[in-house]
């Protein structure tokens, strides 16, 4: 069993990481901005409270995650935003704050328009997607360069270029490379959640960027 801090457990992929982390009998700790919102969140995501702690935290802040992250095995971000230096702000942080804190291991949601869409070609530089999605795609990769930078033992699990799937899934998934998988039109969020959790318990990857399908 594992203790895993899992930052943005209140979004659609946290929860997914959140209900299935804690379905496996691993302990996490559920990192929220306003834990009030939640209070029934441990019933949403069908389990027993003694499985899962909510906290209140920023993934943003450096000093936050020092508090929050000792003592766990793993951390997965799962945290977005719409700001366009929160994945840069949020990769500072949890450089820092999870160094100080003794946690190595680092697995973070990425995002479809980092992969290569050709040798030396993320996909949101390529043809086809709109400026809005390109411009977030660019800003959530902006992280990248931060991590191959730290210590951490961090992997980036980034999903196809759809919409994610917000229904029950197929109960299994692959890992790729660096590159846009052939033909990888969907994904549930709830698969992607079995990838991050595998990831942060039993990993097979390390600093890299991997395709998840």
């Amino acid at each position: 069993m594992a203790n895993i801090i899992v930052f943005g457990a209140g979004g659609r992929a946290g929860k997914q990481v959140v209900a299935e982390a804690a379905r496996r009998g691993h302990q996490v700790t559920a990192v929220v901005r306003e834990p009030a919102k939640y209070a029934d969140y441990a019933k949403y995501a069908e389990l027993g409270a003694d499985s899962v702690t909510i906290v209140a935290g920023d993934v943003t802040d450096a000093a936050s995650v020092a508090q929050l992250a000792p003592g766990h095995d793993a951390a997965i971000n799962a945290a977005a935003g719409m700001e366009p230096d929160h994945f840069v702000s949020a990769a500072r942080a949890l450089i820092a704050g999870l160094t100080a804190a003794g946690v190595a291991r680092l697995v973070t949601v990425g995002i479809g328009g980092a992969l290569e869409a050709a040798p030396g070609l993320p996909a949101h530089d390529g043809e086809g997607l709109p400026e809005e999605a390109s411009s977030f795609s660019r800003n959530h990769a902006a992280q990248l360069p931060l991590l191959r930078a730290s210590d951490l033992d961090w992997v980036y699990l980034a999903p196809p270029l759809v919409f994610l799937d917000e229904g029950a899934g197929t109960g299994t998934y692959q890992l790729g490379g660096a590159q846009v998988v052939p033909g990888a039109d969907k994904l549930a969020y709830a698969d992607l959640a079995l990838a991050l959790v595998d990831e942060a318990t039993a990993p097979t990857r390390s600093r890299e960027v991997v395709a998840v399908s």
